[in-house]
């Protein structure tokens, strides 16, 4: 029973890292559009 309980958190773990590292690369990919963004609007001053 034990060990059950520490395979499900371990699982739980590791889906929680890839989630979170996921979210990170989304975050990271919206801050390059808008800072893109923001350099082209820039330059068209």
């Amino acid at each position: 029973m034990i060990r059950a309980i520490l395979v499900g958190l371990a699982l739980f773990s590791l889906t929680a890292c890839e989630t979170a590292k996921g979210a990170g690369k989304d975050i990271e990919k919206a801050g390059d559009a808008i800072q893109g963004a923001a350099t082209d609007v820039q330059e068209s001053l």
